[in-house]
């Protein structure tokens, strides 16, 4: 919170990257930002990259920020008539102070009276484009704060996020357990499930996670997880409530399942990965995934980080079948690991690292001569170089620069662009 004190109070926008492992905190940090902005004058924008999440956040800083008499607003897509209309004109007029929303917030349509923050929650899953239109409703240029509970290795992070100071929330608050984590068999899934039970009654509640493919979610997906919700509530629990969520849900079905769940009237929560980021029931002891090796390991790690958020052991299953290599290292770097940069780490390897410049942010970045992962040190040592060479000659003019120059605005000029934004 210093730093980003620090950060807004200088002459020039913030740009600022907080990374912190999954339920670490970074939401109260957030509100603290917001606290700062508005005591300034100024209002703040949080977007998130689903529903569930821009509410689950909306709720928790009006908790927060409504004693302090900060007006916190929400703007949903689903939003129409005069609601909407109520919600824009006090965006417009500034009466919102605080702006909490998915992509609704960079539609058009949307305009802020004063934005000077300008917050992107799992920045990851936004667009590079997505996030320039939110900061483009700012002023001139606003403070830029981006979270991610999806850890990128410290080597990665200095490299990719050149531009981002960062810091970095490395401990849980005290007295959470490290949630332990099983590879299930098929032949296992009995025994599992009368596991389940015995936690249920115990008072604790669980979920059980299906695969789809993207959040429009595919219909056999939906079809596979509305198969297996009927299947655990008629045959295998029949004396405890089963509940069902996934995207096709209108966002107030969606909200009424997640209301239940976090009340305690439902026991075993089954959904599709709508519930991957952010979704904070303390109560929730155990996570089964189905078909683990569908998912990404920053996937596996977010549902993971759905229980263990209370001072009550947490467990997750994973019940997978992997066919290839690396989707068998997925699931044995999951059941060793709890730590997200460990994490990290691995699916950079196992994966590759993504794309240091411009849109595309999977797959290996396009270096002609270093490698992320073997070259660290170098790449340390070059990113220094260039900060030296950069304060020295900010433009540079000098003579023995200007073939430099001329390169980077031939080949690079579309990313700088790029650059900029991120």
């Amino acid at each position: 919170i210093e730093e980003i004190r620090s950060d807004m109070s200088k002459p020039h926008p913030m740009n600022r990257l907080i990374q912190g492992d999954v339920g670490s905190g970074k939401t109260v940090v957030a509100a603290a930002a917001l606290v700062i902005a508005v005591e300034n004058g100024y209002q703040g924008a949080m977007m998130a990259p689903t529903e569930i999440l821009a509410t689950q956040h909306f709720n928790t800083l009006d908790r927060l920020l409504r004693p302090l008499d900060v007006k916190v607003v929400m703007l949903r897509g689903e939003m129409r008539g005069s609601e909407r209309r109520a919600a824009l004109e006090a965006i417009r007029s500034g009466e919102a102070q605080v702006v909490v929303g998915t992509h609704a917030l960079i539609q058009e349509g949307v305009e802020f009276n004063r934005l000077g923050l300008v917050i992107t929650d799992e920045q990851h899953r936004f667009g590079v484009l997505q996030r320039a239109a939110l900061k483009g409703k700012g002023l001139s240029s606003p403070d830029v704060l981006v979270m991610t509970a999806t850890p990128i290795p410290r080597t990665l992070a200095m490299t990719v996020y050149g531009d981002l100071d960062l810091s970095l929330i490395d401990e849980l608050p005290p007295g959470r357990r490290k949630v332990k984590t099983f590879w299930v068999s098929e032949d296992k899934r009995e025994e599992m499930y009368e596991f389940i039970r015995r936690e249920v009654l115990a008072g604790r509640q669980a979920y059980v996670i299906y695969p789809l493919v993207e959040e429009s979610e595919k219909l056999e997906d939906i079809k596979a997880a509305t198969e297996m919700a009927e299947k655990l509530q008629n045959e295998v629990f029949p004396d405890l409530k089963v509940g069902l969520l996934h995207g096709r849900l209108r966002p107030q079905e969606k909200d009424e399942v997640m209301m239940a769940f976090k009340a305690g009237e439902i026991d075993i929560l089954v959904s599709t990965t709508v519930v991957e980021v952010g979704v904070d029931v303390p109560n929730a002891s155990v996570m089964v995934i189905e078909h683990a090796e569908r998912f990404g390991l920053a996937q596996l790690h977010q549902l993971r980080g759905r229980v263990g958020r209370s001072a009550y052991q947490s467990y997750c299953f994973l019940i997978a079948n992997p066919k290839s290599e690396e989707a068998r290292r997925r699931v044995e770097v999951m059941v060793s690991s709890n730590d997200g940069f460990e994490i990290a780490e691995a699916d950079m390897e196992i994966r590759g690292p993504g794309e240091l410049m411009g849109t595309r942010q999977s797959g290996m970045p396009d270096l002609k001569l270093a490698n992320l992962l073997r070259d660290a040190d170098l790449l340390a040592l070059a990113r220094k170089e260039a900060q030296k060479l950069a304060e020295a000659d900010p433009e540079l003019k000098k003579a023995e620069h200007r073939m430099l120059r001329e390169i980077i605005r031939k080949v690079w000029r579309e990313n700088l662009e790029m650059m900029a934004i991120g």
